[in-house]
């Protein structure tokens, strides 16, 4: 490759990477904006969820949301392939014959662009779908809604039997976010006390040996058992007895 060539060849690389590192960029600032969009559209969901009539007011915000989205989803469906082709052109300009295919440094670069492309296309399609499923429920959630409020306007009278159901199925939607509290405090109560119990048991093993080596400790060592037991004893009634009011006053 002449010299000639090779500064062609090394002017249109870099060209190159600064059009992927803009790429990068900015899909990094729309993938942030992105979620946060999702989020909000979920908080603004659930707190609608309550209210089983929505004006025109609260329509006409959500198909704004919904057009932000569907227009966000568009404009990183387009920059991810654009850094898709950039990717590859990168690949094209290191496997062209007699090139520079054996250069460590170029072989990294591209690797590294490869990788950000992943991940970014990872995380979109993983935050989308977890949006669309987060949509899905929520129109489902708001046919039965609907449904119901066509029911009672068409009976023109207010059904005592539908808002008893309705109560209910709030009751029990409060129940299940009560009990996935209760489960995720419980789950990290039970993570606490294994670590605990694993350094406890390093302890306890580094004092029988010196019990052992020192029998006039044995006596100490026993009465300490003693009120481990007792104290565990003690903890796990104080547990169970707060765990049964809880789900007494879940399910009343």
């Amino acid at each position: 490759m002449s010299t000639t060539n090779m500064a062609t060849g090394s002017s249109y690389w870099e060209d190159l990477r600064k059009q992927a590192r803009q790429l990068e960029n900015e899909l990094d600032l729309k993938l942030v904006s992105f979620s946060k969009l999702c989020t909000s559209y979920s908080s603004s969901s659930s707190s609608s969820q309550g209210h089983h009539t929505r004006d025109s007011r609260t329509d006409s915000l959500g198909s704004s949301h919904d057009n932000m989205l569907v227009a966000m989803t568009a404009e990183l469906e387009q920059l991810l392939t654009n850094l898709t082709a950039v990717n590859e052109k990168m690949v094209e300009y290191i496997n062209i014959p007699g090139g520079v295919s054996h250069n460590a440094a170029l072989m990294h670069t591209l690797q590294r662009h490869r990788d950000i492309l992943q991940d970014y296309s990872n995380e979109f399609h993983k935050t989308k779908s977890n949006f669309l499923s987060l949509r899905e429920r929520e129109d489902l959630l708001g046919s039965v809604h609907r449904d119901i409020e066509s029911y009672k306007s068409s009976t023109g009278v207010n059904n005592r039997k539908t808002e008893l159901f309705l109560k209910e199925h709030e009751h029990l939607r409060n129940s299940d976010r009560l009990i996935d509290n209760a489960i995720s405090i419980a789950m990290a109560t039970k993570e606490n006390m294994t670590f605990q119990r694993g350094m406890l048991k390093s302890i306890q093993t580094r004092v029988t040996t010196l019990a052992n080596r020192f029998p006039a400790i044995n006596n100490l060592i026993q009465k300490i058992n003693l009120r481990k037991r007792r104290d565990s004893f003690v903890l796990g009634g104080v547990i169970g007895v707060c765990t049964i009011l809880l789900l007494l006053y879940t399910f009343h």
